[in-house]
């Protein structure tokens, strides 16, 4: 049984796309990027990468490489322990991923998404909240990947979806892979009347 299912893949690869495609299919997200935005926000300053660059490298200053995991684990706990797959959207570290496997051996399966850079820097550039430039798209993965341990998690997937397409594409993807582990019980829904589909 898969206790917790996470999506990781560089920014603008369609993490959080796939995410909310499995969201709507009745996984409880739990999306380790709102921690940064709330504590931006609570701190009173501008929602922009530089102020998100901060506090994600602050709050992994004060609780660790695992920062996002130890403190989403509470939410985790109580979804698995109601029987459901947990989905986490954002885990980034090697640190987080094996906070989860410890505390959920044999049951955390691990969704690479991966875009071409080109594509994925277009992307990010066109995105209507928090758009970046390609020098800010790179300097934002030079630092996730030197900084942040973001390179295993994708390196060490379970499986891997290519979105070089379109978003109906990626969504086919995802529910060629998702339909045999929720027929065969590896993932659970939640929730009174959601479909299997």
């Amino acid at each position: 049984m898969i206790a917790v299912l996470a999506v990781v893949g560089m920014c603008g690869s369609g993490k959080s796309e796939v995410a909310g495609h499995l969201q709507a299919k009745g996984l409880p997200r739990v999306h380790f990027g709102s921690i940064t935005m709330e504590e931006v926000r609570r701190r009173g300053l501008a929602v922009n990468e530089a102020n998100e660059r901060q506090v994600r490298e602050e709050l992994r200053r004060v609780h660790g490489m695992a920062a996002y995991a130890v403190l989403s684990l509470p939410e985790i706990r109580r979804l698995v322990a109601e029987g459901r797959t947990v989905l986490i959207d954002g885990l980034y570290s090697y640190s987080e991923l094996k906070v989860l496997q410890q505390e959920f051996p044999g049951q955390v399966f691990v969704v690479a998404v991966f875009t071409e850079k080109r594509l994925r820097y277009a992307r990010l550039a066109a995105r209507p909240v928090r758009p970046l430039t390609p020098a800010e798209a790179a300097s934002r993965d030079a630092m996730e990947v030197e900084n942040l341990e973001k390179a295993p998690p994708i390196a060490l997937a379970d499986v891997t979806l290519l979105n070089n397409g379109t978003r109906a594409e990626l969504q086919a993807a995802v529910d060629a892979l998702l339909c045999p582990l929720i027929d065969a019980g590896e993932v659970r829904l939640g929730g009174e009347g959601v479909a299997k589909e």
